[in-house]
């Protein structure tokens, strides 16, 4: 239930549809994969929230993150999709602000980065500004910045300055880690020769390394003769 317009009444009521949909057992399956988190979590499906979002798209978006009251893991998803909707670039920026501040757990990074297909096309404003959000010392910023790239910038263009930022990372923190491996291992998928020199010479600490091996040799798109070479270069 999307109502047309937005007001706090509309909005409790929006809450309310939420919460009469929860999957229980969704919820407990889902909660063991999103720890620490801040918000409640109610427990839906992510192709219902897509759903979700694409009909509150079709009506006054800022008066609906307005109302927003960020107390629901899903609420803060579904704003994620309503933003990654918005066409026009200043508008987008405007509440990417925002509304990367909310995000302190995977799943709300992940899906927000692969759906804000906006920052392709202004390329030139957000590769900066991703490769400067990796150098962050808040983990799920740095994530943020992480996954942006690794969903939209790997390009043979965007190498040089892409290794010189994985290479600037100094954190132990788990969630930027795994992120770094995520992207050697996207780099490697669609640049390989290029992403074998910086896997041979870096200064990723040894999980990170080794990370991004084990995520390379999971890859059905990487032959086997590679995989034994790669295997062969992790850290003991």
């Amino acid at each position: 239930m999307v109502p047309e317009n937005w007001n706090k009444e509309n909005y409790k009521k929006f809450i309310e549809y939420l919460i009469s949909i929860k999957d229980e057992e969704y919820k407990k399956f889902h909660s063991s994969l999103v720890l620490n988190s801040r918000y409640e979590m109610i427990g839906i499906r992510l192709p219902i929230m897509r759903k979700i979002a694409k009909e509150i798209s079709k009506t006054d978006i800022e008066e609906f993150l307005k109302y927003s009251q960020n107390k629901y893991y899903e609420e803060i998803m579904i704003q994620g999709l309503v933003i990654s909707s918005i066409k026009n670039e200043e508008k987008f920026y405007k509440y990417f602000k925002n509304h990367i501040t909310k995000i302190d757990n995977w799943a709300l990074c992940d899906t927000f980065c692969n759906s804000i297909k906006i920052v392709k096309k202004y390329e030139e404003k957000y590769f900066p500004l991703a490769i400067e959000m990796c150098l962050n010392e808040d983990e799920f910023i740095s994530r943020i910045g992480l996954v942006t790239i690794l969903s939209h910038f790997v390009e043979e263009k965007n190498l040089k300055e892409i290794f010189e930022m994985l290479n600037k990372i100094k954190s132990d923190k788990f969630y930027i880690n795994m992120a770094q491996a995520w992207l050697v291992c996207e780099l490697y998928i669609k640049h390989p020769k290029e992403t074998m020199g910086f896997i041979k010479q870096n200064n990723l600490n040894k999980f990170t390394h080794n990370k991004a091996i084990s995520k390379i040799h999971d890859s059905y798109r990487v032959s086997k003769e590679d995989k034994d070479y790669l295997n062969g270069l992790r850290i003991r």
